[in-house]
């Protein structure tokens, strides 16, 4: 067997490298990478050079309680419970963590900073050491994760389990990219999956990606089939039936990595991080300051925080590299609280209201309303607000939601750079046909999901390799036919599938016949439609 080498960095700082473009949902590259040929002890060498604090330990000290390991991939070793059966999907998936080893090194890299406070939640609650393998499968460790399916952060929580299990969302703050909170939360649920499921973590596992519902809805079908309900015959969606497999397959590299030849390079089995709690909302770029950081190294550790502050009404903890937390800790008791924002006197001017007025200084009504006692929305000509502002250029705060958004729409995609602001009755599917793009690609150069909802006076960008006006749909020199029919709704239609077929949009067919996208259709419903006859085959 050919000796792989796979490298985790026993780093404090997150790594910069995002998940590359030639990538599928899950994280896997779409274009083959070739494996590197170095023998193992070359490639140790190898990173040695690199990262010179490095050093290979001895092996696992079995003698020792796991605690006491000095790798904490041994103290993880050492507890893990899953049986792993031999599967072809296993093989599959083990055999590609093999041919890119360089994979694992940039995941390892991304949970260095998070891993030991992961581990020391997950053995509180006596639950799997797998499961610190999860999010290496649902976003590669990448803090900032967005699937097309509105999952976000290292968990990839949707917003409605988000919520439903108590992790705040606003326009100051997303806990689903906070990794402490979403890591207590996935871990809530991981418990409860695993009491529906009596214990089995391969259905609990398949729950959490597919929906406990689905799972249950198999486990049904098969019983009343008289099949086994395990979870390798049930009837799961493919994404499902992949995923178990794949943390099974990189549990059993860890598990037996010497069986495999596998090298795991040493993360020191102690604390680098420590969470402080400020206590009061603080400007992120001065919070940077006094803990002798940059903005951006700050930020990448506390990924939760949308702005340019922690929010508000909380949460107002920061992560920190234990040795900057020191140091922090000492310029908190060294200041006082009402320095840590900056203020700005505004007076009230004709028609500004509490909404411009927020928008104007990246802040929020509820915000101004709290700091200058405001009950309602009433304002007068001529009041002074105090208003909170940042220290900084918002500028600077490179991973805040705006500035995060603006690098990803000024990255050329194409020839020409279109903007499109949105209007009322405007959705993905509308805007993505009037420019002949697909609605997959213009909610990725937007950094948004194909489900998320549109803001009315939003701005998206559009690529395009042609300079032509693609908002025409006419084709030149063809003269439009229109007439007006009736269609008869059938059995699964919607409106945009309707839409689709006689190359309208969906606003048209809701003005047209005075309906809301937010009702269902029925069966037997008659539509008015005014159809360019040129365009489709009545």
């Amino acid at each position: 067997m050919k000796k792989i080498l796979i490298t985790s960095a026993a780093v404090l700082v997150l790594s910069g490298c995002q998940l590359t473009d030639n990538r599928s949902a899950d994280g896997y590259p779409t274009q083959p990478v070739e494996p590197p040929q170095m023998e193992r002890e070359q490639g140790i060498q190898k990173y040695a050079l690199i990262h010179p604090g490095f050093q290979q330990l001895p092996t696992i000290d079995r003698q020792l309680p796991a605690d006491m390991q000095a790798d904490l991939w041994d103290r993880i070793r050492l507890q893990m419970q899953l049986e792993i059966p031999e599967h072809p999907l296993i093989d599959t998936h083990r055999d590609w963590y093999l041919r890119h080893p360089n994979y694992i090194d940039r995941v390892a890299q991304r949970a260095a900073p998070f891993l030991h406070l992961i581990v020391q939640e997950i053995e509180k609650r006596d639950l799997p050491l797998e499961l610190v393998l999860v999010p290496v499968v649902e976003s590669a460790y990448d803090t900032f994760a967005y699937s097309h399916g509105r999952a976000s952060g290292i968990w990839q929580f949707i917003p409605s389990t988000a919520r439903h299990y108590g992790l705040e969302i606003d326009w100051w703050y997303d806990g689903r990219r906070d990794v402490m909170a979403a890591t207590h939360t996935a871990l809530d649920y991981f418990d409860r999956l695993a009491k529906t499921f009596d214990g089995d973590w391969l259905l609990a596992m398949a729950a959490y990606n597919g929906g406990q519902g689905r799972v249950l809805g198999a486990i049904r079908r098969n019983e009343r089939e008289g099949k086994p309900t395990d979870f390798w015959n049930l009837q799961l969606p493919r994404e499902t039936r992949n995923y178990v497999p794949k943390i099974l397959a990189l549990a059993e590299l860890l598990r037996d990595s010497e069986q495999w030849e596998v090298t795991w390079t040493h993360i020191p089995n102690q604390p680098v991080t420590e969470i402080v709690d400020v206590g009061h909302q603080i400007d992120l770029a001065l919070a940077a300051e006094m803990a002798g950081m940059s903005l951006e190294e700050l930020h990448r550790f506390n990924s939760g925080y949308n702005r340019w502050a922690t929010a508000p009404n909380g949460p107002h903890k920061l992560l920190l590299p234990i040795e900057r937390a020191q140091q922090f800790k000492l310029a908190l008791a060294d200041s006082d609280p009402s320095d840590w924002l900056s203020w700005q006197r505004h007076q009230v001017r004709p028609g500004e209201s509490l909404g411009l007025i927020a928008q104007r200084y990246n802040t929020t009504v509820r915000a101004i309303q709290q700091i200058n006692n405001l009950s309602g929305t009433m304002i007068r000509q001529g009041d002074h607000l105090l208003i909170p502002v940042a220290s900084q250029d918002l500028e600077q705060y490179t991973l805040s939601a705006e500035q995060r958004l603006a690098s990803t729409q000024n990255r050329a995609q194409g020839q020409q750079r279109i903007e499109h602001r949105v209007s009322r009755g405007d959705t993905l599917w509308d805007i993505a046909r009037k420019y002949r793009v697909s609605v997959a690609n213009l909610s990725r150069w937007n950094n948004m999901a194909p489900g998320d909802t549109l803001r009315i006076g939003q701005t998206l960008v559009v690529w395009q390799n042609h300079t032509s006006s693609a908002s025409s749909t006419q084709t030149a020199g063809t003269t439009p036919v229109m007439r007006t029919i009736q269609y008869n709704v059938r059995s699964g239609d919607s409106l945009a599938r309707i839409a689709s077929r006689f190359r309208v949009t969906v606003a048209d067919i809701e003005r047209w016949n005075s309906i809301s996208r937010d009702r269902f259709l029925q069966p037997g419903q008659r539509l008015t439609l005014h159809v360019d006859v040129t365009k489709v085959s009545l």
